[in-house]
């Protein structure tokens, strides 16, 4: 069935015996994440998570209502996560919403999937399955998802907080919530004791990231700079900012690339694709060099692991997965050297 997003986030807070997927589509990954972390913690710190993808469910499209019905081997919560699914994962999903039995609830996130997927259709049209639509938000959306948050979290956000919180998220709601939870811990706030929250307390925390410079990552890795690179990683690691931000943003500068290389490749000339595409003035000689230099099979393929980076980080919880994250991108950069 088709949710709305408080719909769907009551029912991940306190899960309904007869809903068995929660299918989160569409292109915000990370808000995706964030919904689903909703689930986590409504199992409880004991529950066990059972971690899937889409191409673990194509080469075994019975895994999925398996797991969905199995107990935890010490008879505990236990759910299931589905990252990085797509139509190939159409089986997988008949099967669960067909079977018998199964108590372990599902969240799937796929990104790729639209309304009109065939994984969609039949979780929309299903009702044990709950199917919520997740679009990057616009700034002035992010705020106010900024704010949601901390009410949650029991916090009043004074003036300007919640657009410094969107600012210090790179478009981001995994790193916001990360943030706020900081934020209400060192406030010592929960919803049954709001507590105000002002500039200061985010100065505090190290919160006010939105004035540091991402864009020399980015910059670093598109022109296949190695040392520029680490340089520019060792300084946002002691910033303490999350490698998110950054990801998405070469993600976004990875797929404009890929979009204007494919139309150099059917003919058209660098000069007129980059003023097609409006590319600052500022930037026509790294773009034009960046469009010589990268491959649209290297381009799809950074674009692949810029997304299992941000997974890796999401899925890590702390510096395992940054740290993951910031190697994979130094490898790239390595080899785009090379």
């Amino acid at each position: 069935m088709k949710a709305t997003e408080a719909r769907l986030k009551a029912a991940l807070d306190r899960p309904p015996a007869d809903i068995r997927l929660y299918l989160l589509f569409g292109p915000d990954e990370a808000g995706a994440l964030a919904l689903a972390d909703r689930l986590t913690r409504a199992m409880g710190p004991e529950a066990e998570r059972v971690d899937l993808d889409g191409p673990a469910l194509r080469s075994d499209p019975a895994r999925l209502a398996d797991e969905a019905a199995s107990l935890s081997l010490f008879g505990d919560a236990r759910h299931i996560r589905v990252t990085g699914a797509g139509e190939e994962s159409l089986a997988a999903v008949t099967a669960l919403l067909a079977a018998d039995r199964a108590g372990n609830p599902t969240v799937m996130i796929a990104p790729g999937l639209k309304a009109t997927s065939k994984v969609t259709k039949l979780a929309l049209d299903s009702s044990a399955a709950m199917a919520l639509a997740c679009y990057v938000p616009g700034g002035d959306q992010l705020e106010g998802i900024a704010a949601d948050i901390a009410r949650e979290q029991g916090l009043r956000l004074g003036s300007g907080v919640a657009r410094r919180l969107a600012q210090a998220g790179g478009g981001d709601r995994a790193v916001m919530m990360r943030e706020i939870e900081k934020l209400a811990l060192y406030l010592d706030a929960a919803p049954d004791r709001p507590v105000d929250a002002e500039m200061t307390s985010l100065a505090a925390i190290g919160a006010d990231l939105g004035d540091v410079e991402t864009g020399d990552v980015i910059a670093a890795l598109i022109a296949g700079n190695p040392a520029a690179l680490g340089e520019a990683l060792r300084q946002l690691q002691e910033a303490g900012i999350s490698p998110v931000p950054w990801l998405r943003g070469l993600a976004r500068r990875l797929a404009a690339l890929a979009e204007m290389k494919g139309e150099i490749v059917r003919g058209d000339d660098v000069g007129s694709v980059m003023k097609r595409h409006r590319v600052f003035f500022k930037e026509e000689a790294s773009t034009a060099a960046a469009l010589r230099r990268w491959s649209p099979q290297a381009l799809a393929r950074a674009m692949t692991l810029v997304r299992e980076a941000e997974r890796a980080v999401m899925a890590g919880g702390g510096s395992a997965g940054d740290v993951l994250a910031a190697q994979a991108m130094v490898d790239l950069a390595v080899k785009l050297r090379r």
